[in-house]
């Protein structure tokens, strides 16, 4: 008999328990603290869709801590189904975070195809005793599909920075990033090359770490943080005086006032720093007026502002009539008419064909 092969296994079997009950206790407080931080974000003043996608996310992430732990295949089917869908549906919630929370349209035709593949990934999953052979196909579909999803919500984050105007979020900007990267795309990586399941416990484990301590610091960033990260002021967008400008805004105001009667918002691919330049004052404080004094949030709408408004005029012009759309939409600055049309259906909720329609229409007679 062989009492040091026992001995080993012995061993063996303690530390493995060691490493799950490690693993166990890491997601159990990792899953308290995105409580936490869900309830208090539910409860707070930010617009209920970010309120609501950005819960989602904390759910789909608590999905994926339960469905990759070593306690998930004790639990009841109902409830596993729920984890797993859960999971798998937390990289179209960020996709959907990153795009709510930097004030981008959400293509829906995009987000509507990644949740039918991701649904049909996880019934593959369900149905597995009859779709065995698909297991593989659906395995690579929707790993393809997360990673796809995580990196578009990373190319976002960063295209986009340098026309941000609140500075907070800027930063945020980057933390997301380089969050994302060390965490979704290890843990894609991770599962596509061990398997779904089948990674080492030491892996597992280090995973529940880094998890943890990523939750904990993005959970006192968003307590912490400033309600305009979440909630987005509403200003008039007019530069309109009051008693609380210092001396140093109102002397930046009418720099502004006057470079923008000269209409330099025609110009194509004018940017927050050329902006900055010509009005020879630090890009931080322009950003800053423009934000906080305007409510803007993006440099794009605190343009579109005015390049709206002188279409609106443009289309409603006798004069101009037989002007075409893709002419006025380049004469205001945009490289394309897409562009144009979004940004004129985002602020008078028709497009410019069906607002100059609506603008000749015979009155109805009574």
């Amino acid at each position: 008999m062989d009492l040091g092969a026992g001995a080993r296994h012995n061993r063996t079997c303690m530390e493995s328990l060691d490493t799950a009950s490690i693993d166990t206790a890491l997601r159990l407080i990792g899953i308290g603290q995105l409580v936490l931080v869900a309830l208090v974000i539910w409860r707070s003043a930010a617009d209920v869709v970010v309120r609501r996608v950005t819960v989602a996310l904390l759910v789909g992430v608590i999905g994926y801590l339960i469905n990759s732990g070593p306690q998930f295949p004790a639990l009841a089917m109902p409830l596993r189904l729920a984890v797993v869908l859960a999971s798998n549906l937390a990289p179209l919630f960020l996709w959907l975070f990153a795009h709510v929370v930097f004030d981008r349209a959400v293509d829906r035709r995009v987000g509507l195809a990644a949740l039918g593949l991701i649904v049909a990934s996880v019934m593959v999953y369900v149905l597995r005793r009859w779709c065995e052979p698909l297991i593989p196909l659906a395995d690579a579909v929707g790993h393809l599909t997360a990673a796809l999803l995580v990196i578009h919500a990373m190319v976002i984050a960063l295209n986009e920075r340098e026309d941000d105007l609140v500075e907070q979020r800027r930063r945020f900007r980057v933390a997301f990033v380089l969050v994302i990267a060390v965490l979704a795309i290890g843990v894609l990586a991770s599962e596509a090359w061990f398997g779904f399941g089948h990674e080492p416990a030491w892996m597992l484990a280090s995973q529940s770490v880094i998890i943890a301590l990523a939750i904990l610091g993005i959970g006192i960033a968003m307590l912490t943080a400033d309600p305009a990260l979440l909630a987005p002021p509403r200003g008039t967008g007019t530069l309109n005086a009051g008693d609380d400008w210092s001396p140093s805004e109102r002397v930046l105001r009418e720099k502004l006032e006057t470079t923008m009667a000269q209409r330099v918002w025609l110009e194509p691919g004018l940017t927050i720093g050329s902006l900055a330049e010509r009005l020879d004052v630090p890009e931080h404080r322009l950003r800053a007026l423009i934000n906080r004094r305007l409510g803007h949030r993006n440099f794009s709408a605190f343009l579109n502002a005015h390049r709206i408004a002188e279409a609106k005029a443009v289309l409603a012009d006798p004069a101009r009539v037989d002007l075409p759309v893709l002419t006025i939409a380049m004469d205001l600055g945009y490289g394309s008419l897409a562009p144009f049309n979004r940004a004129f259906r985002e602020s008078v909720g028709q497009t410019p064909t069906e607002f100059r329609r609506s603008a000749f229409a015979e009155p109805e007679k009574g």
